[in-house]
């Protein structure tokens, strides 16, 4: 509900919602055809025998009410032959009078094979009545998450969008989100907080972040420094080190630098307003599109990384060793 809200708010974003079985299921048939404001008569042309009228009067009323947003679920009863059918009824009806349907959502079966289906009877009704019927939307959904996208994709589909609810929102492979705040600096002092667990252990002080490329576009790494060091240069080679492994350290020459860091919010004000979710998005896509595939890969993927400036890496081992208790042996 929240993120609907965000997004209505956001003009860019169209907020659609679904079609429920049970709408279907109330129907008791096609009471009048001629109150069906043109919707009603392709159905005795079309001569379809066997699909659900149940189904079809759910169709026409719906397409009455949302002319503009018909997206048909078509599984109630039999997803080829009736809710795809009785979706072309309605469809060409709507055509007719000046509007044009959005498409379907199969909401159960072999999502994969349906699609195919369903694109190849779009493609077919296209060459008889043309109005790029064949560019309908087909919408999937039914428990959908990556490993199902992962199976869809290596089988071949004809689906457009997903509907993914509940393992949006439940998240299964990784149900919570750790995020934690840590004092970094307190009236321009640089404060650390250490633990066994090296991972826990936090990077002092201001600093500044830089993402590195490399000739082809490719993101390299993340630089992290000091906010009062000098920022790397595009052509530079700098010495790249990792937090805390002293053998691990890399000379990087980048091709190109991106400033990470914004401010948004400083001495209790906010300085910088949202740009939206639709920017949100948008640079969520180029970033991803910037990292290397064996980064993104769902299996065993490359950790991306992140690496601390020589300054940094100094201060920060010298102010551990500085904060760490000696212990003493009797």
């Amino acid at each position: 509900l929240v993120l609907s809200l965000v997004c209505c708010s956001d003009e860019c974003v169209i907020v659609e919602g679904i079609f429920f079985f049970f709408f279907f299921q109330a129907e008791d048939g096609i009471r009048d055809a001629q109150e069906s404001r043109g919707l009603g008569d392709v159905y005795k042309r079309q001569a379809y025998s066997g699909t659900n009228e149940s189904e079809l009067a759910a169709f026409i009323d719906y397409a009455q009410a949302y002319p503009k947003g018909f997206l048909a679920l078509i599984d109630t009863y039999d997803t080829l032959f009736s809710g795809l059918l009785n979706f072309n009824v309605v469809a060409l009806s709507l055509l007719k009078i000046g509007h044009r349907p959005l498409g379907i959502r199969l909401d159960s079966g072999d999502l994969a094979y349906l699609s195919v289906q369903v694109r190849a009877d779009f493609n077919k009704m296209e060459k008889e009545y043309g109005h790029d019927y064949g560019k309908l939307t087909v919408v999937a959904s039914n428990d959908i998450n990556e490993n199902v996208l992962h199976s869809l994709n290596h089988q071949g589909h004809e689906i457009d969008c997903f509907g993914i609810g509940t393992h949006l929102v439940t998240c299964q492979a990784q149900p919570a989100l750790g995020c934690v705040f840590k004092l970094v600096e307190i009236e321009g002092e640089p404060r650390i907080k250490l633990s066994a667990d090296v991972i826990k252990t936090t990077l002092p002080g201001k600093k500044n972040a830089y993402r590195l490329y490399d000739k082809n576009g490719s993101a390299v790494l993340d630089y992290l420094c000091g906010s009062d060091e000098e920022p790397p240069q595009a052509g530079k080679q700098i010495l790249c080190r990792h937090p805390f492994d002293r053998m691990k350290r890399v000379y990087v020459t980048p091709h190109r630098v991106e400033s990470l860091l914004e401010l948004v919010w400083d001495n209790g004000k906010l300085v910088r307003e949202s740009a939206g979710v639709m920017a949100a998005r948008e640079r969520l896509e180029v970033s991803l599109g910037e990292m290397r595939d064996d980064h993104k890969r769902s299996l065993n993927p490359t950790p991306y990384k992140v690496s601390l400036s020589e300054h940094l890496y100094d201060f920060l081992h010298k102010l551990m060793e500085h904060e760490a208790p000696i212990k003493t042996i009797a």
